[in-house]
């Protein structure tokens, strides 16, 4: 059987179907995917063993000229080369009208996606031969895992999903390594990010532990906190500027992770490595870190994470620090 996966964005959403992809190929022996995604995360299926293909779009870049002579031509290579096959059926796990209008319509097979009461835009449903419904309480990935059930008919399995990506990342250590953690300081949103004084203490609480901290960025202005608070510490390390792969393969090396509710969070979790995300306003149970080894940090007094103190999420790094 081959399938065609359209999900294209975020970061968090597409590590998040990765679960189903690891059910699917336990339950359908020889099942192949080919996957659509946004050209950013165009790295991420391809750690999936069951997947063959990576079909990179740029749906954000090209709505930006999209009548352009470059974009025609690149509109075209794409959808040609999403016609070559003729897929036993199509999974859109996106569920918004942009992508099923845009892609999923455009495919060869069977178009199966979530109902109109499931759906993230229920006008994204038309486009679909057989709609399935899909409880909204539950998590992200636990969704998607029972759209995949559901669309390829097996039972959904009970267990904790397996992301399978974690033994392409496997790290392989010398005695001249030294040990370190990996600290995500950066995200989009301004309620998201821990004070950068708060980032600094936990730093410098980090100095006697033995470990290197690693400080990786992704713009410029990300690149000057983290030098600021490396600043004056030897046992601190900015790192260079890194793709996505490079990032998971530092994340993997890792002792322990300390992040601020950002995609790279959901990185870690499908590392399986230890991971304590710090997390203010906004509510992990329905999208927040899902996988072995993660832990929940949230002020205990507001939903502020200025509230949220240094020493609280060193105390919970011991566990992890002592393995």
């Amino acid at each position: 059987m081959r399938v065609l996966i359209v999900k294209t964005s975020s970061m968090g959403d597409v590590l998040h179907t990765l679960p189903a992809l690891t059910d699917a190929m336990n339950a359908i022996p020889g099942i192949r995917f080919d996957w659509v995604v946004e050209e950013g995360f165009a790295q991420i299926p391809g750690w999936h063993p069951a997947v063959d293909k990576v079909l990179p779009v740029a749906i954000r870049r090209w709505r930006k000229s999209w009548f352009s002579t470059a974009v025609k031509a690149e509109r075209a290579a794409f959808y040609q080369a999403l016609r070559a096959e003729n897929y036993d059926l199509i999974v859109d796990a996106q569920g918004l009208i942009k992508s099923a209008a845009l892609v999923t319509r455009k495919a060869r097979g069977t178009k199966h996606g979530m109902d109109w009461n499931s759906a993230r835009e229920p006008l994204a449903s038309l486009f679909y031969n057989r709609r399935h419904s899909i409880a909204k309480q539950q998590h992200a990935v636990e969704r998607t895992r029972e759209l995949f059930a559901k669309s390829m008919d097996y039972q959904k399995p009970v267990q904790q999903g397996d992301y399978a990506i974690a033994s392409h990342f496997r790290v392989q250590t010398s005695s001249i390594d030294s040990p370190y953690v990996v600290f995500l300081h950066a995200t989009t949103r301004d309620d998201k990010h821990w004070p950068e004084s708060h980032w600094r203490e936990l730093i410098e609480l980090m100095q006697h532990t033995g470990l290197q901290v690693r400080l990786p960025w992704g713009a410029e202005h990300e690149q000057q906190r983290a030098q600021r608070l490396a600043q004056g510490l030897e046992y601190v390390e900015v790192l260079p500027r890194l793709s996505l792969e490079m990032v998971a393969q530092q994340l993997a090396g890792a002792r322990a992770i300390v992040s601020v509710d950002t995609g790279l969070s959901h990185l870690a979790a499908a590392l399986d490595k230890p991971n304590i995300t710090l997390y203010g306003p906004t509510d992990p149970g329905l999208i927040g870190g899902y996988g072995k080894n993660q832990t929940v940090c949230r002020p205990s007094i507001s939903d502020s994470l200025q509230d949220l103190s240094s020493s609280d999420v060193f105390k919970l790094m011991a566990l992890p620090l002592s393995k």
